[in-house]
């Protein structure tokens, strides 16, 4: 570079592909699901958990299973220094059941319900409320075999949906049977896919010898004759995969929610066993309409290393539910505007700062020293209810002259009794 030159001007950097900020103006809204899947999932005995955002590549690998499209295809694996090999989470149920047994939580907790909230990463095309750091609200319960818990489980994700605004919602039901009956299952169906190969496309081909109740998920239109063809997993069940499925189906129309049965509805992740469900939107997110989805998972725990303990749970995607809740109402910045326009104003203003914030009033104070106007706009714009100037004037008389912005009222209210007039008003 040469004396004199100016540097190169860098280029700014841009967020990854697939990933997005939460801005100030968007944050109002995710808040409020948040609150409310705290406060939805308390009244049925869940307490949070939070578990890393990374763990090792094998607890994936045998929880979702290894043949599954999430963990061929889409996991953000990364060697770890001491040789071994991480991954960033792409769904949160392994993470919570590896957790549930590290912490012997089966014996600690006398009622092992759980919900966690947080981010997940998948390397898929990005699309409409999909991304590939996506953020989940994840609901798991344990330890109970009897049908009742799944039907509460359903009827509290399908609730903490209308909570959130959501309308238009259908429920859609199946039963994957036991571990014996879905592996018997993927037999008859390997077999029956075999047969009609050459009607396939190439995932589905390649599904058949590796997963075959995928198959069942796909959506190219050649596939959906063979598809619609196939034997059906309800006739395959055994006795006790039935009664549980009926009396899951009893209950929820007792519950007065509606629901579809579909014999499609597998989920892709292997751990899953008997009941599995879907919330659908029925508009707004064009084909990929799934909002919320789980299911059953009465092997998972046993076979990451745990005792042979049950579990049901569901996930959704808060990004997917954001495109269909109603929009958030703007949240005011702040209750009240200090103008200190007088030299001497200043540290009075500050005096009020801390006691209006103290008394859980939020505050803002002008420190720039804009003109009266701009400062009025500024106050306008962050939806304060009043502004409290304080110029040579007021000084004089010792009280803040205080305006309602609400209905351009103004008075004067003594230096030291700001704070609990404005408690008193707010």
């Amino acid at each position: 570079m040469s004396e004199g030159s100016k540097p190169a001007k860098r280029q700014p950097l841009k967020a990854i592909k697939g990933t997005h900020d939460i801005l100030p103006a968007e944050t109002g809204a995710w808040q409020r699901v948040e609150g409310v899947a705290r406060e939805h999932f308390a009244r049925y005995g869940y307490r949070e958990m939070r578990t890393p955002v990374f763990e090792e590549t094998e607890l994936f690998a045998r929880g979702i299973g290894e043949d599954t499209d999430v963990v061929s295809k889409e996991m953000y694996s990364f060697g770890d220094r001491d040789g071994g090999s991480l991954t960033l989470r792409p769904e949160a149920t392994a993470g919570i059941v590896r957790a549930v047994i590290e912490h012997n939580l089966a014996n600690v907790d006398p009622l092992l319900r759980v919900y966690a909230l947080g981010p997940m990463f998948r390397r898929e095309r990005p699309q409409k409320g999909r991304q590939r750091q996506f953020h989940q609200v994840d609901v798991e319960a344990f330890g109970v075999t009897a049908p009742g818990i799944d039907a509460e489980i359903v009827e509290m994700g399908f609730t903490f949906l209308e909570r959130c605004g959501l309308t238009g919602l259908e429920l859609i039901l199946n039963s994957v049977g036991d571990a014996e009956d879905r592996q018997r299952y993927a037999g008859v169906l390997r077999e029956a896919l075999r047969a009609q190969a050459a009607a396939l496309c190439a995932d589905c081909q390649r599904r058949t010898e590796t997963n075959p109740l995928r198959v069942l998920d796909c959506k190219v239109p050649t596939c959906q004759p063979v598809i619609e063809a196939l034997p059906r997993i309800a006739d395959h069940l055994g006795a006790d995969a039935k009664d549980h499925f009926a009396e899951v189906c009893r209950q929820l129309a007792l519950l007065g929610i509606p629901y579809r049965t579909s014999h499609r509805l597998v989920r892709g992740l292997d751990y899953y066993t008997r009941t599995t469900f879907e919330i659908v939107a029925t508009e707004g997110l064009g084909s990929q309409s799934t909002v919320l989805g789980g299911g059953r998972y009465d092997g998972l725990v046993r076979d990451l290393g745990g005792p042979d303990l049950c579990g049901i749970g569901f996930a959704l995607g808060v990004e997917r539910l954001l495109l269909l809740a109603p929009p958030a109402a703007d949240e005011p910045r702040c209750d009240v505007f200090l103008m200190p326009l007088a030299a001497a104003a200043g540290d009075h203003a500050l005096s009020a700062q801390k006691a209006l914030r103290a008394a859980g009033v939020r505050t803002v104070l002008d420190h720039e020293g804009r003109s009266f106007k701009s400062r009025m706009k500024l106050a306008d714009k962050l939806g304060a209810r009043f502004v409290a100037i304080l110029g040579d004037d007021e000084l004089a008389q010792g009280a803040w002259m205080l305006r309602d912005m609400k209905t351009s009222s103004q008075q004067p209210v003594p230096l030291p009794a700001l704070v609990d007039h404005l408690k008193g008003r707010l």
